[in-house]
Formats: C-alpha cells, structure tokens, sequence
C-alpha cells in the first residue's frame, strides 16, 4: 500500500506535492519521493524516511516546474530497498517517471519477458520497476504516426493486458504531461480533482479525497476501473476507458483499516462505512448476548475510533479512551519479527488504569491480523486493573494474505488462519472474542451505494483477479519472518 500524488498547476507545484504526500502519509512511511517537470526538464528526488526526513526546504526549492508526481511508500513484499523508492525513472521513452500504488502478481512472468522479449534490464526486485518498464516497452511498440494521446492510452491498454493485479499509477511524460490510470478492477483507489486558477484550471490526482480537501482542489470523480486520464502541459484533460476494464471490485481493507475516515473512496464515506460496521457488530453482539456485562467500550487507537462510538451507544455503555498512542511508532503487523513486533506494541501504546481498573472492558479493534498486538494489549488491560477482558473486531477473521499491495504475513502467521473463533479467543487471551460478519461488513460499506462486489480476499480467500498455481505457496517463502529478517540485514 503506497500514496500517490499529482499535479498539473499553473505555477510551481513541489511544494504543493510536498503537503498532499505529508496528508497520505498515513499510507507509506518508509520512503518519499517527488519528481517534477520544467518543459524538457526532470527533477527528482526521494529517499528512505517520512517526507518530512526525505525533504528539507533546499530539496523543495530544487524541484522545478508545474507539473509533478509524489509518492509515499509501504514495502510489500521484496520492495524495501533505498533504491525502490519512488517515482521510478528511465530515459525511454520520452523519459517517465513512475508511481504506483499496489502489486503485481505476475511479476515474476513479466520479469523474464521483458529480459528475453522486450530486451529490458531490471535493477531491483520491485514491481512498480516491472509495470514502468512494461508501459515504455509498450508506448514504444505504438506507430510513431499516431498522435500522442493515443500512443498513451493505448500503450496502457497494453499494461492492462500483460499485468494483472491492483495498480494505480501516475507517470510524469517528459516534455509532454501527466498520465494516469486505474487497474481493471479498481482495486486501489484514485480520485481526480479540480481547481480554477488565475490562469485556468489546476488538476490533481489523489490516492484518497482527503489529498484534495487539504489543498484545496474541488472532488470531481474517482477513476473508472480501466481508466486512464492525461492532462498535457497545457492543462488539457484526456480520459479515456479501456476495452479490458472490468467491474469495480475495491479492496474492502481501504474501509477497514488503510482509508483515513474523512477521505471519500470510489464515492462511498470512510467514516460513514465504519459508523455503520459499529452499528451491525453491536447488534450482533447484543443478539450472541442480551445479558452483556460489558462496563465500557474502549478502542484500540486510532482507526476503530469510528467503530467503536456507535458500539457503545448501541450497547448502552460508556465509551471511554484508555490508550493513548504514542504516533511516532509505525504499524507493527508488517515489522519483521516477533521480538520486534512486540516492543513496538509496548511503545506504541500506554493504558490508562483509571478506565480500566475493576471494569468488565470491551476492546474495538479494526481487525486482527496476526493476534500479536491484540494479545500484547489484553495483558496490557489487565495490568491496568481490567475484571474481564473482551475483544471486537470490526472485520471478519484475516484468514489469507493479501497479494494487491498490502504486505500482510504469511498465511500460517495469521492468527485466523486455520484457526476457529475459539481457538483464537484462547490464543490472544480474551474473555470473550466477537468478529463481524462479512455480509455485515459488506452491507456497512455500501450504503446507497451502486457498487457490487468488494475485494474480500484476506477474509474468504477469493481472488478477484485469480491467482497462477502456486503463488500463495511462493508468497509464503517471500513474506517469511526469517526471509524478511534476512533481507534487511543483506
């Protein structure tokens, strides 16, 4: 999971980019990185780190022109090197500078063709090198005769052919523009907005709505699944919908967990989504167990906030905060390593006594992922002076690793996974353990909604995209406590 930013502006756009990165921060912490147009001109610059570490105010000084990309990384699987940060960059053709957002599942495949076929070099292990290099090879087999916009879009309906997974890209086209686009099936998010100007119309893309509120660009729309937009650098807007797109199918955990609440994703309300998952675990709740003896409903900071306002109403319970988060501390399901996971869960978060203290307490969570951190927390609630300690989650059991982007476990670290209810509630220690249901779960997202279908693979294990025969298993050798450990000590 990776934020991504652009802007076509009519005056420099850096610093600019450098706020939209610092307000989807929330979606990758481990690298920055800003590339900038100035006519014929690139400048870049990225590094490991939050943007406020990448970037000093020389850096944003150095990056020229009014047109540019953004973006914050989150290492999935294989991508965790200095040189994998982004935007990516080659010289061929035109020069393009990439962002992505997601994964690939086919890299491996598209790695040997493009050695062997399309006569390509690959310096990294990550995929976003993968899917930039597929587009140059693919805008350079387009006619030359052929106008450029329609090089662009039909070089991305080449993309569409060859990758399959969760993909939203910007790319900066040297001397030319912006290009944008969404996977078929819209797995990740990107919305589109505008803004008047002095001298005409501003253009952003956003990996989320909240990118736009903060800089003061007006929501137009989300991409269509499939869809590829290019503003020139005249500010002209082309959109364009490919012939392999797909029905809309987004990735249930941006309303879970990943979304920041005040964001509006494929025109369904974050913070509406996760009132309504409160709502339907309650009624749940209330339905498993009318007699409660629940004191007081506490959210495990920050994201089941939402969730567990409307939980406590419905139960007629108080809700109190009786964590407070130290916000220094990154997200500890994909820290490699058990001993580390579980000194980050210690620093991350300190209890209250006073909320606590001969209370019968029920802890929200927005999921559980690998139970480490649930299990960390319950003790912390019963040192704190806890009676009993029970346990919500607001999404159905994790049971199977996500493969769009999000670099969840392997499976069999997966405290679900091949586990019942039961077997878990003993595993993280709690007195009681309530999971929502995902027909719930689904129904809360949509709303009015028109959409369909979500992905829900991390939960029932169904691939929108498909999967080859054997990538789970290779996944599994990839995301390896022990492998990861390795990888970053080589």
């Amino acid at each position: 999971m990776c934020g991504i930013v652009g802007i076509v502006g009519r005056a420099p756009v850096a610093d600019r980019l450098y706020d939209a990165m610092t307000i989807v921060q929330h979606r990758g912490q481990d690298a920055a990185g800003i590339a900038t147009l100035d006519g014929d001109r690139m400048y870049l610059h990225r590094g490991d780190g939050l943007a406020r570490d990448v970037f000093r105010q020389s850096d944003i000084s150095g990056l020229h022109g009014h047109i540019g990309i953004g973006h914050v990384r989150y290492p999935t699987a294989g991508a965790d090197r200095p040189d994998e940060a982004q935007p990516l960059y080659v010289n061929s053709p035109y020069g393009l500078a990439l962002g992505h957002n997601g994964n690939l599942i086919n890299s491996d495949e598209l790695k040997q063709e493009l050695f062997n076929t399309d006569l390509r070099h690959l310096n990294t292990d990550s995929d976003s090198e993968v899917l930039l290099n597929i587009l140059a090879h693919e805008i350079q087999m387009q006619a030359e005769s052929v106008e450029l916009v329609e090089q662009l879009f039909h070089a991305v309906d080449g993309v569409h052919q060859r990758c399959k997974g969760a993909y939203a890209v910007t790319v900066l086209v040297v001397g030319k523009g912006l290009l944008a686009f969404r996977d078929p099936r819209g797995i990740r998010p990107m919305v589109l907005g505008k803004r008047r100007a002095a001298h005409g119309d501003e253009w952003m893309i956003a990996s989320e709505s909240v990118a736009l509120d903060g800089l003061g660009f007006k929501l137009e729309r989300d991409l269509r699944p499939g869809e590829a937009v290019f503003i020139d650098m005249q500010g002209r807007f082309h959109s364009y919908i490919s012939k392999h797109a797909k029905e809309l199918t987004p990735c249930m955990f941006e309303f879970v967990y990943f979304a920041r609440p005040d964001s509006m994703v494929d025109d369904i309300s974050v913070y509406k989504a996760r009132l309504r998952m409160g709502e339907v675990l309650a009624d749940q709740i209330l339905s498993e167990w009318p007699d409660h003896d629940i004191d007081v409903v506490i959210p495990i900071p920050d994201t089941s906030r939402t969730a567990a306002l409307p939980m406590a109403f419905k139960l007629g319970v108080k809700y109190r905060e009786g964590f407070i988060k130290n916000r220094y501390i990154g997200r500890t399901f994909i820290m490699p390593g058990q001993a580390e996971r579980k000194k980050s869960v210690r620093r991350k978060l300190n209890a209250i006594p006073l909320e606590f203290r001969n209370k019968n307490v029920l802890l929200v969570d927005d999921s559980i992922v690998r139970g480490t951190t649930s299990s960390q927390i319950i003790d912390m609630a019963r040192d704190a002076g806890a009676n009993k300690v029970y346990m919500a989650s607001a999404s159905p059991p994790v049971r199977y690793p996500n493969v769009y982007g999000i670099d969840m476990p392997a499976a069999d670290e997966l405290i679900a996974n091949n586990r019942s209810i039961e077997q878990i509630r003993q595993a993280i220690n709690a007195d009681r353990l309530f999971y929502q249901n995902q027909d719930d779960m689904v129904r809360a997202c949509l709303g009015k909604s028109p959409i369909h279908a979500f992905d829900t693979s991390c939960f029932d294990g169904k691939y929108v995209t498909g999967l080859s025969d054997g990538y789970l298993e290779a996944l599994q050798r990839q995301r390896a406590d022990n492998v990861r450990q390795a990888r970053l000590i080589a």
